[in-house]
């Protein structure tokens, strides 16, 4: 009977995943579901969608155009926030830059240019002070950058990183969060849907997104 319970869960696993869909994604597939939802920062319709991610993250590098063309497209539909997962802990050098930029209000003129620097020119961006030399060589005034790295602000969220990735029970990246509690990524929907090909698996991702936000949506 025992062996009997076993095969049938297996065969409603298989089926589930044969019938998984990026524009109809299912739970368990494509996405799961936290136990215990997160609190959001949105207010009425809007849907919020926080991506964790990491400078040096191929997978990162490679979903950024992609996502950031979704983001467009969404508009005024969603709030978008990313966090910088700690893969060194709570005094990760890379989210610390990320966070220190952030501070200076220079976040949407860098972004692009670190994913550039680690990815293609390929510099390796992983203590403090080779980060710390390549900002001011790169047209950062070193004493802001040094007043925003030191800034209890910064070093507040620096020290919170590692308590929100397990809150959203995120280890790794790329990893989208909808509405607090829709977890998916790349990676998932490739497995869900044997997808090999690069540019298929960027549209299956936000064919998910899209799906998952008008989830989110129509239940507020």
């Amino acid at each position: 009977m025992r062996s009997l319970r076993f095969a049938l869960v297996a065969a409603a696993l298989v089926a589930g995943f044969a019938n998984a869909s990026p524009t109809d994604p299912r739970n368990g597939a494509e996405y799961t579901t936290l136990a215990t939802p997160q609190p959001t920062q949105t207010v009425g319709k809007k849907v919020e969608v926080v991506e964790f991610f990491a400078y040096h993250c191929p997978a990162c590098n490679a979903l950024e155009p992609t996502l950031n063309a979704w983001v467009k497209k969404q508009g005024d539909n969603i709030v978008m926030r990313r966090i910088h997962l700690p893969f060194q802990g709570p005094a990760d050098p890379e989210a610390h830059l990320f966070l220190t930029l952030d501070a200076m209000g220079k976040l949407n003129e860098y972004h692009d240019r670190v994913f550039r620097a680690v990815h293609v020119e390929r510099k390796r961006l992983m203590k403090d002070e080779d980060i710390i030399a390549w900002a001011t060589s790169n047209g950062l005034d070193k004493a802001k950058f040094m007043e925003a790295w030191n800034s209890f602000g910064v070093q507040t969220k620096l020290r919170r990183l590692s308590q929100q990735a397990d809150a959203y029970k995120v280890s790794g990246t790329p990893t989208i969060i909808v509405d607090g509690k829709f977890v998916t990524s790349p990676s998932q929907v490739s497995q869900a849907n044997k997808i090999q090909d690069m540019g298929q698996l960027m549209q299956a991702t936000t064919q998910v997104l899209d799906a998952l936000v008008a989830k989110a949506a129509a239940s507020k």
